[in-house]
């Protein structure tokens, strides 16, 4: 009698490897606290059972707070992006045209308490003396202040 190979299991289309590997990324992933709850409720990556357990329990876990891990400007964006779904396109450009004259006045009055007093001027000119040796492929310039 020929020895068939047993058939391997599989959860959602993942054998036990690929789904360890997934784990271990996916819990590295998780704040230290979540870990450390993680091993103290004892799931672990080992056996075929708690390691679908411990995949079900992440994907909770990484499901629950998907905004936890972005960063300040990229909370920003989302609650704009959320927020623009309850705009028409006319109301989204006059916002963004108030934003924009907002910016603009901003800016004239930083410009008016900071005033930048240096000119800056680039000279092209050839006429330039260095002590090292000039080598054809590159410009020298040099920048004079005012």
């Amino acid at each position: 009698m020929p020895n068939k190979k047993s058939q391997q299991r599989k959860f959602n289309n993942l054998n036990y490897r690929e789904l360890q590997r997934i784990n271990s990324t996916n819990r590295d992933s998780l704040q230290p606290e979540a870990q450390k709850w993680l091993k103290d409720s004892g799931y672990q990556n080992v056996g075929w059972d708690r390691v679908i357990n411990l995949y079900q329990k992440l994907q909770e876990l990484l499901d629950q707070n998907p905004l936890a891990d972005l960063s300040l400007e990229e909370l920003f964006l989302a609650a704009d992006r959320i927020g623009n779904k309850y705009l028409s396109d006319q109301e989204i450009s006059e916002f963004n045209e108030k934003l924009s004259k907002e910016a603009s006045e901003i800016a004239e009055e930083v410009d008016k308490q900071f005033p930048d007093r240096e000119i800056e001027i680039i000279d092209f000119s050839n006429n330039i003396n260095h002590n090292t040796r000039k080598k054809g492929d590159r410009r020298s310039y040099k920048t004079i202040k005012l």
